[in-house]
């Protein structure tokens, strides 16, 4: 039975926009139209939304999601390319642990700079105003510095496109 886009949008736990956008980018093939040109699904483009979705969760881009999706779709060579980016994900989400932790250890060294009973000279905002740089960060070894170098760069890669 076909279904209109708010239909799809309930079963696939998309909203509508999404949908749109998933289409404009080419992940979901154009929607036959009905005479009064609403937009019919079925229930493969409810698995391809989730196919999709679950591609999200795992933090890969559209692009990578129309590569597996190509693949899925007309599965011709081997399959070892999808290892080689899930590894390739792995190493991003240790690389980003390794910045989290280095940034708790900078919260935790903040928090115990102040007692939080005085009014007014609070250590944290003296640390923050004053306070000495991390050595690791200075020398720009520091996985919480790559990280944000790296998002700094997606973020202005985003923008000129």
């Amino acid at each position: 039975m076909p279904l209109k886009i708010g239909e799809l949008a309930k079963r696939s736990g998309c909203q509508v926009v999404t949908i749109r956008y998933y289409e404009k980018e080419g992940l979901l093939p154009p929607p036959e139209r009905t005479d009064a040109n609403y937009r019919l699904y079925n229930d493969s483009d409810v698995e391809r939304l989730h196919f999709i979705r679950r591609c999200r969760l795992h933090g890969m881009n559209l692009a990578e999601i129309r590569e597996l999706l190509a693949f899925k779709d007309h599965p011709t060579v081997s399959c070892a390319w999808i290892n080689e980016l899930v590894e390739k994900h792995i190493a991003d989400v240790e690389r980003q642990i390794a910045s989290l932790q280095h940034l708790k250890t900078h919260l935790e060294t903040l928090r115990h700079a102040c007692s939080g009973d005085r009014q007014q000279d609070c250590g944290i905002l003296d640390s923050l105003d004053h306070g000495s740089p991390c050595a690791c960060c200075e020398d720009e070894h520091c996985a919480l510095s790559e990280y944000q170098k790296s998002t700094d760069a997606e973020k202005k890669a985003r923008v000129s496109r």
